[in-house]
């Protein structure tokens, strides 16, 4: 299982078994990166213009999945952060609470972290994230759990999550200033 600087588990075994498609990816099959930042790696830039800025992992936009010759891994610029905004251990989902600095209940958890590439390509670890609420995030870094275990949410994280669900319908109802204030106010 992949592991954090620290030594603590990740979760899962192969970090790309997470991903759908890299962030610089554009729905016509283009590499955003060479053409927004191909300052930073002009030969990677070069080698896309050549290519009409083609992505060499998702190969052709018609066909479904990745069909170039390249896989995830091998792309020096990949990187895939989950948007979803649930769980992806238990599937509890996000209530954030407006003007409110409350610990969120979902927080973002890193896949990747090693230096080298789990194939041995070479290649400088990738970010890879996904959303965990705080108490799947918990287990999986500090026991066996994995991300991709199916589980019901914690009660604990339940109770939360019902709790900030009745605090925004309370918000919705109205009250007059007078009801909600009194008149010395």
């Amino acid at each position: 299982m992949e592991r954090t600087d620290a030594g603590t588990p990740v979760g899962v075994d192969d970090p790309y078994s997470f991903v759908d498609r890299c962030d610089h990816l554009t729905d016509e099959g283009r590499c955003r990166f060479a053409v927004e930042h191909g300052d930073r790696d002009p030969g990677f830039a070069t080698e896309r213009r050549a290519e009409e800025f083609r992505c060499p992992v998702a190969g052709d936009p018609d066909e479904a999945g990745p069909t170039g010759p390249w896989e995830w891994e091998d792309c020096p610029h990949f990187r895939c952060r989950n948007r979803d905004r649930e769980c992806a251990r238990c599937g509890l989902t996000e209530e954030r609470m407006a003007h409110d600095d409350e610990r969120p209940l979902l927080e973002e958890h890193h896949l990747s972290y090693a230096d080298e590439s789990p194939r041995g390509s070479g290649v400088t670890a990738h970010e890879i994230t996904v959303y965990l609420c705080r108490w799947c995030h918990a287990k999986v870094h500090n026991s066996w759990a994995r991300v991709a275990d199916d589980v019901n949410p914690d009660p604990e994280a339940s109770a939360e999550r019902e709790a900030r669900r009745a605090r925004q319908q309370e918000e919705l109802g109205f009250d007059s200033a007078a009801d909600r204030y009194g008149p010395s106010e």
